[in-house]
C-alpha cells in the first residue's frame, strides 16, 4: 500500500494515487516491481495546470504479444478511474516500463503502455526512444516511491551527454514535423506546451540537466532576450489560463521560434557548460 506518509501534499491527488496503486497492484501482481512519481510533483512546480506523472516498473515486458492480457487489464482499470468525480482522474500521465527497458534504453523493448493527460484518453502502447532519457534522469534523481525499491537501484546514471543526444532525438522527431504541420498550434494550450518546452529543451543543450517549465521559462526570458520575451511570458500565461493570453496571435512566432531552436541545437551557439548553471535554479528544484 502507498506510504502512510502521504507521498504529495495534495489529499485529492493522493486519493487517485491510491486508487491507481491498488488497481495496478492487482492487475500485475507478483510481476509489480515498483510504482513512482516523477514531473511536476517532483520538481517543485506542480499546481492546478499540472498534470500527476506516474511511471510503474514491472519484471515482465507490458509491450509483448504475450503481454496482451496484462494490458487489456490495465486498459480497463484506466477507463475505470477516468469515469471517478474527481478533476485529477483525468490528469493521470504515465507509463509501464520492464525492469529491462527501465535501466537503460533497449530498441528491442521500445513499445511500452502509456496513457497521456486528458478527457477521453487511453491507454495505449507507445515508442519511447532515446528521448525518455530525460523521465529516466527525473526518476532517478528525484522520483518519489509509492511501493518498490527505491529508483537509483533500477537504472543506470544518466550523464549530461546523455540528455543532450535525448534532446537532439527530440527536436528532430517531435518539434520539427510542427514545421510542416502547424495545425497543433490552434490550441493555445499544445502551443503553451511546445514553447515551454522549447524553453527546457535549449535549457538542457547547455547545462545538461533537466529543470521544470518554470525554472526553463524564467531562465529563457533572461538568457534569450527578445525577440522571445513576450511569447514566453505569453506561453506561460495561456498555461495557467487555457486560452491565448494578450491580444497578439503568437502562433507564427511559435513557429520561428520552434526554428530558433533547431539552429541553436545544430550550430552548438549555447556551449557545453559543466560548470554552473545558475545556483538558484537548482534550489528551486531541490538539487
Amino acid at each position: 500500500m502507498i506510504n502512510p506518509i502521504h507521498p504529495t501534499p495534495y489529499p485529492d491527488v493522493n486519493a487517485v494515487l491510491r486508487e491507481l496503486l491498488v488497481g495496478v497492484q492487482a492487475v500485475l501482481g507478483q510481476h509489480m516491481v515498483g510504482m513512482y512519481l516523477e514531473g511536476s510533483l517532483v520538481n517543485g512546480d506542480f499546481d492546478e495546470s499540472s498534470d500527476i506523472d506516474f511511471v510503474v516498473a514491472a519484471d515482465i515486458y507490458l509491450g509483448a504479444e504475450s503481454a496482451k492480457d496484462f494490458f487489456a487489464a490495465l486498459y480497463d482499470l484506466h477507463v475505470q478511474i477516468a469515469a471517478g468525480a474527481s478533476p485529477w482522474v483525468i490528469q493521470l500521465e504515465g507509463s509501464y516500463l520492464s525492469q529491462h527497458a527501465l535501466r537503460r534504453y533497449d530498441p528491442a523493448e521500445a513499445l511500452h503502455p502509456n496513457l497521456e493527460r486528458g478527457v477521453g484518453e487511453r491507454l495505449k502502447l507507445v515508442k519511447h526512444g532515446e528521448w525518455w532519457v530525460t523521465h529516466r534522469s527525473i526518476l532517478r534523481e528525484r522520483g518519489i516511491t509509492l511501493v518498490g525499491p527505491a529508483p537509483q537501484t533500477l537504472m543506470d546514471p544518466v550523464t549530461p551527454d546523455d540528455l543532450r543526444r535525448g534532446m537532439a532525438v527530440v527536436l528532430q522527431e517531435w518539434a520539427m514535423p510542427f514545421l510542416a504541420n502547424p495545425a497543433p498550434l490552434e490550441s493555445p494550450g499544445y502551443q503553451s506546451y511546445i514553447v515551454l518546452s522549447l524553453c527546457r529543451i535549449l535549457y538542457t543543450l547547455r547545462y545538461g540537466t533537466v529543470v521544470s517549465k518554470r525554472v526553463a521559462a524564467q531562465w529563457a526570458i533572461k538568457t534569450l532576450g527578445e525577440p522571445w520575451i513576450a511569447l514566453i511570458e505569453q506561453a506561460w500565461e495561456t498555461r495557467q489560463s487555457g486560452e491565448w493570453a494578450g491580444q497578439v496571435d503568437m502562433r507564427q512566432k511559435t513557429l520561428a521560434f520552434i526554428r530558433y531552436v533547431l539552429e541553436q541545437n545544430q550550430s552548438f551557439r549555447f556551449p557545453f557548460d559543466n560548470g554552473s548553471n545558475g545556483g538558484d535554479n537548482q534550489s528551486d528544484l531541490g538539487r
